[in-house]
């Protein structure tokens, strides 16, 4: 499945970096896309949006679900 996050407090790569470990370990295999600019981060090939969600804000970061 596919799904799409507003991160509003993404900012620089290191933010990138880290919430694509954070959602890569929370859902190993997912591919994890994010635009700093949009400020949003799209997950394919993860079995469930909750994990992946839960994921993203525990490393320190509000989300907003997109789709």
């Amino acid at each position: 499945m596919a799904f799409e996050f507003n991160v509003p407090d993404m900012s620089c790569g290191h933010c990138v970096s880290a919430i694509t470990q954070a959602v890569q370990q929370a859902a190993p295999g997912a591919q994890v896309t994010a635009d700093l600019s949009s400020k949003r981060v799209s997950v394919q090939g993860a079995p469930s949006m909750e994990p992946v969600r839960a994921a993203i804000v525990d490393a320190g970061y509000e989300v907003q679900i997109i789709k």
